[in-house]
């Protein structure tokens, strides 16, 4: 949330709020005194108010921008029309941050676009968040090496809703 410049007290929507992405910035922005709202599909929705949420919405059944309202900040991680339609929910002076960097050529997505940069005071800030218990991680499959190009491609059978895929090494 510190390429976003989060104030505590701010509205934000995180979109993908299940994903293995979005799971962690609903918390995040929680933890930093954030009113969220995220999306989901509608097998997630509890899961997403578990880790937070103030507000969840139901992608399929509804537009978020008739939910949302008008927000400080988008933490964008589906791109596409998500993204596109995201703007009309920022407030003036409002932030969008995506991960999603899908053909930006469009300025201002090229100026949202975030990806990792490391930073070995947030890593520790968020190794002692784990640590404490206050940010969960949340594991939807462990697979073998050999399967691993299954888990990329999102094509495995028994796996959660939500969390990473943990790929086993054997010693």
């Amino acid at each position: 949330m510190d390429r976003a410049k989060l104030q505590a007290g701010e509205r934000v929507l995180v979109h993908g709020g299940a994903g293995s992405v979005g799971l962690l910035a609903v918390q995040l922005a929680c933890f930093h005194g954030a009113h969220v709202i995220a999306t989901a599909s509608a097998d997630n929705l509890d899961f997403v108010k578990l880790l937070g949420a103030n507000e969840v919405i139901d992608y399929r059944a509804s537009r978020f921008e008739n939910q949302a309202g008008k927000v400080d900040i988008v933490f964008d991680t589906v791109g596409s029309e998500t993204l596109n339609r995201s703007w009309s929910v920022l407030k003036p002076g409002g932030r969008m941050v995506t991960i999603v960097g899908e053909d930006a050529t469009e300025q201002r997505v090229k100026e949202a676009f975030f990806i990792v940069e490391p930073n070995q005071n947030q890593l520790t800030e968020v190794a002692n968040l784990l640590d404490a218990g206050t940010l969960k991680t949340f594991v939807s499959a462990v697979v073998s090496l050999e399967d691993a190009s299954a888990a990329y491609e999102g094509t495995l059978e028994h796996k959660r809703r939500y969390g990473k895929v943990v790929v086993a090494i054997p010693e």
